[in-house]
């Protein structure tokens, strides 16, 4: 297999981790009509991304979200060519996993699982919201991650603060904190509501965080060169 194909599975299927219990948290509220604690929800989005980062880490670095890839390449972490790859398989393994779940629960209430701004939120506050949560996503994967000098918890550091984003933010905008998790249920679902938000707040958001450690955070002894060929 292809090196760039191998690169591109693990990144679909890392981002498949995350989207398919992030959406059947929601989901399963609207096929039993009960409401799905926070809670519940929060943890099937931080474990399923912490999983997934920690089953692809030492294959394609986990991504598993274009608003971090687009980070990582501003970084020099990756090739602009890889980093279209990565985002490419990231919305297929996203729209693979919406897909999935339509066809297991009844009726496939995929829009139950699709962040989208709770009233009185507007498009440009959900984009706002949104970038403070990525912000903070990215940063744990710069330093729990990326960073040489990183603790070795694979993606225990991002799924946890995924939990907290989802728990602080869920309320308002869905957290997505991620495109292609905004995206593959949106494309199943059909459901576009401020849908430019779910990919301009992350990417600015993940680009703040990369800014903010390149000239301040880094370890000295961490040069920004590309990681993955």
């Amino acid at each position: 297999m292809p090196n760039w194909l191998r690169l591109m599975v693990a990144e679909a299927v890392g981002t498949f981790f995350l989207v398919f219990p992030g959406v059947a948290a929601p989901m399963i509220g609207a096929v039993t009509h009960q409401t799905v604690p926070l809670l519940d929800v929060a943890v099937a989005n931080g474990i399923g991304l912490g999983v997934g980062i920690s089953a692809t880490l030492a294959v394609s670095g986990g991504a598993l979200n274009p608003a971090v890839t687009i980070a990582l390449w501003s970084l020099g972490k990756l090739k602009a060519g890889l980093a279209v790859l990565y985002i490419v398989a990231e919305l297929v393994g996203a729209i693979v996993a919406a897909l999935l779940l339509q066809w297991m629960f009844p009726g496939g209430p995929v829009a139950a699982g699709t962040p989208t701004p709770a009233a009185g939120i507007s498009a440009l506050d959900a984009a706002g919201i949104e970038c403070v949560l990525t912000f903070l996503l990215m940063g744990a994967v710069l330093n729990t991650i990326v960073d040489r000098q990183a603790p070795k918890i694979a993606g225990l550091g991002v799924g946890l603060i995924v939990m907290v984003d989802v728990l602080a933010g869920g309320p308002l905008t869905g957290a997505a904190m991620n495109p292609a998790r905004a995206f593959g249920p949106e494309l199943v679902a059909g459901v576009w509501k401020a849908a430019w938000a779910y990919w301009v707040g992350p990417i600015v958001g993940a680009l703040l965080a990369a800014l903010i450690y390149r000239y301040f955070l880094q370890s000295a002894e961490t040069p920004v060169s590309t990681t993955a060929e």
